[in-house]
């Protein structure tokens, strides 16, 4: 059955809403707060976001000028996450929340009415229209988490949650290739507990490799926003433990990682 699209752009909103709720009130000292990510103040995270919202625009409007433009400034201008909180840190507070709103409701937009199934390209390999707007979901939670955290807040875990968690089941190759090993050919079963108590799977029901705990934990491992001892993700099997180790939902070279909490 393919995604609905709408029904993906209505939890990207809701998504989206959590975020502002956070950020909206900030005064300009606010915004330079440092966040967990070493390095990045909540206006970088939020820059973050609204960059790459018009670069996944680009990508399904302009396919080809996406393709010249934005791989050109990664493949060969060596761009990287922290080029462009950088280019952005000086965009004051009110201004770049005007950005971010613009870019999201722009995306959402474009997005809502495209066939999931279309191919677009984007930093890497290319990917569908609705595992690009999943990502778009990914990247506004992990992000968000970051905000919360330097804001000393806590968030209520939703059914959203699911899309994070599949994203981060899906990138078990890329987390072992991304880290220069071998993909292993062993299947892992995945069931994490939702936010509502209901149970969610992935992979062989059999399978000797086995990872379960709740889903929120696992979703911040995943987007390395917790460090593993610090979830109760439960690792069964030598493949699934080493997946946990190095687990990564999101694209690019091998993230750091998060300290253990004292």
């Amino acid at each position: 059955m393919p995604a609905d699209m709408r029904e993906l752009a209505g939890d990207l909103a809701a998504e989206t809403a959590s975020l502002r709720e956070m950020v909206s009130p900030l005064d300009e000292a606010g915004w330079r707060l440092p966040t967990p990510a070493e390095g990045w103040c909540i206006a970088d995270q939020v820059s973050h976001l609204a960059f790459f919202d018009d670069a996944a625009v680009q990508s399904a409007v302009d396919p080809e000028g996406f393709a010249a433009e934005m791989q050109r400034a990664v493949t060969v201008d060596g761009l990287t996450p922290d080029d462009v909180a950088e280019r952005y840190r000086s965009m004051p507070g009110t201004e770049l929340l005007a950005w971010f709103d613009r870019s999201r409701a722009h995306l959402i937009e474009v997005f809502t009415d495209l066939d999931p199934a279309t191919r677009l390209p984007w930093f890497g390999l290319p990917m569908s229209a609705a595992s690009s707007l999943t990502a778009r979901i990914m990247e506004t939670w992990a992000h968000g988490q970051d905000v919360a955290d330097a804001l000393d807040l806590s968030r209520d875990a939703t059914g959203r949650l699911r899309h994070i968690a599949h994203i981060g089941v899906r990138a078990l190759p890329f987390s072992f290739a991304v880290n220069g090993l071998e993909v292993p050919s062993e299947p892992v079963r995945v069931e994490l507990t939702g936010p509502d108590g209901d149970t969610w799977t992935w992979g062989p029901e059999h399978a000797a490799d086995r990872v379960t705990g709740p889903a929120l934990d696992f979703c911040l491992l995943v987007t390395q926003r917790r460090h593993r001892d610090d979830t109760a993700v439960v690792a069964r099997g030598s493949v699934a433990g080493h997946w946990l180790s190095i687990a990564q939902a999101f694209a690019g070279a091998p993230g750091p990682g998060r300290a253990k909490r004292g």
